[in-house]
């Protein structure tokens, strides 16, 4: 990760605005593992540290736990967190003045607010042929973390599910009548939304989109050319 004086923060060997080398700031393996800390304390409460009810954390309290762990963290200020909520590519984390959060993957109980203006129709749950037919009959509720996470298009379900099995069942949420239910939907990223529940009425088994399935037919000729 690197600094253009001009153009701000990058993850680059040159800034992608003007070409220029830019200042190091941190190493690949440095990046990694400031983020992987940095969701153990801001999605987990790792160390303790004070959190307000947004999930918002003092950049400088964490910078201040993180060189106490760790000798070989000494380098670290408040500008390398801020370098990584600027440039994470899915948006992960939002800077307020001199705090940071999460905006989603929370295992810990908040009170998130989340912009809840234009919501898509339909946003899309990954899961397995084993557990779809139960959630088509219970609905969705939070499992390993303290809400229903969904995603924004049947693409960004499949690369979620895909962590999990290699072929995810992608569910549809109605999300207006979701909202019409007294369901609130919330954008926590890029591609990504909050909500405490979806009811099995408005959840159906999504068809796989077009553009998927020639993604996947350009993908089975490349491997059999391949293996060719």
């Amino acid at each position: 990760m690197r600094e253009c004086e001009e153009h701000g923060y990058f993850r680059d060997e040159s800034c992608p605005i003007c070409g220029e080398e830019g200042k190091f700031l941190m190493s690949d393996f440095e990046v990694e593992k400031l983020g992987r800390t940095m969701a153990g304390i801001l999605r987990h409460g790792k160390f303790g540290l004070d959190m307000d009810d947004q999930g918002f954390v003092d950049m400088r309290d964490i910078v201040a736990v993180m060189k106490a762990k760790n000798p070989r963290m000494k380098w670290l200020r408040t500008h390398h967190i801020e370098a990584m909520a600027e440039t994470d590519p899915k948006g992960r984390y939002q800077i307020s003045g001199a705090d940071v959060r999460a905006t989603y993957g929370h295992t810990i109980e908040l009170s998130l607010r989340l912009p809840v203006d234009d919501i898509p129709e339909i946003l899309y749950f990954p899961t397995t042929e084993e557990e779809c037919e139960i959630l088509l009959e219970d609905g969705l509720f939070p499992s390993d973390r303290a809400m229903v996470h969904l995603s924004l298009s049947y693409k960004d379900a499949v690369k979620a599910g895909s962590v999990r099995v290699p072929d995810p069942v992608i569910l549809a949420i109605d999300t207006v009548g979701c909202i019409d239910a007294g369901i609130e939907i919330g954008k926590a990223a890029k591609t990504v939304f909050l909500c405490d529940q979806v009811p099995s009425e408005f959840l159906y088994v999504a068809e796989p989109e077009e553009d998927e399935e020639e993604e996947d037919e350009e993908e089975e000729e490349y491997l059999e050319e391949e293996e060719e």
